[in-house]
């Protein structure tokens, strides 16, 4: 239970800090020792809380523009998502969308380098906000949509914001496919009772931090997150 304590308060001073990369630092600290049929379901009902307390803390930065089409994606998702599960292989869909997740978080990352930001293309922001969500819906992995936000948001508050916005249908949805599915359990309502404390403990410290730093600083910080996610479905997929 320690490594589960700790993975909670770690993953999720990561998430007050940043606003998402919670699954990535969550998962890794406990994949040696867990199956991710044991993770992912806490991991859930722990981001729940947080991302309403961080949409709530950001929510003059809400912009119905980015976050409402992002979360209709992220619902209809789960439509072609039923063809294919059952004719593709996800772990090449992961796959790509790892290698998509490491160009654009590294074209953001030299991009935030030079002095002048640019435009991005509007035909290049629908796809990658496309892709985003149906990838954000059929796995819940939201390293891509990340990569969108952060795109068309300018600050640290309307970045949190609008991707916790998203995040929260997302978990509505996928608390329902996993009630279904039986995966969420007694004994996994439990675990997660005990880690809420510090889980919400590691959300306000990274929250403290984040208003501390530079927020270029924390920019940075998040999109380095970003390309370690598109590296870790990448290296557990291959």
């Amino acid at each position: 239970m320690y490594l589960w304590i700790t993975a909670a308060a770690a993953a999720y001073f990561v998430k007050g800090l940043c606003g998402f990369a919670n699954t990535l630092v969550f998962t890794s600290i406990l994949s040696f020792g867990a199956s991710n049929a044991s993770i992912s379901p806490i991991d859930l009902l722990l981001g729940c809380p947080s991302n309403l307390i961080l949409t709530w803390e950001n929510r003059k930065n809400l912009d119905k523009k980015i976050w409402l089409p992002l979360a209709a994606l992220v619902l209809a998702g789960s439509i072609p998502g039923a063809f294919m599960l059952k004719n593709v292989d996800v772990r090449a869909i992961k796959l790509v969308f790892g290698v998509a997740v490491v160009v654009i978080g590294s074209e953001m990352l030299l991009r935030d380098q030079s002095r002048k930001r640019g435009r991005s293309s509007g035909a290049a922001l629908a796809v990658i906000g496309l892709t985003a969500g149906v990838l954000c819906g059929l796995f819940g992995v939201g390293a891509l949509l990340a990569a969108y936000v952060s795109r068309v948001t300018d600050t640290d508050g309307s970045f949190k914001a609008n991707i916790s916005a998203v995040f929260i249908t997302d978990n509505i949805f996928r608390i329902i496919l996993y009630t279904a599915l039986g995966l969420l359990t007694p004994d996994t309502v439990r675990t997660v009772l005990l880690l809420v404390p510090f889980a919400l403990l590691g959300l306000f410290a990274g929250i403290k931090c984040s208003r501390c730093m530079n927020e270029k600083l924390v920019r940075k910080i998040a999109t380095v997150l970003l390309i370690l996610s598109g590296f870790s479905l990448i290296l557990k997929n291959l």
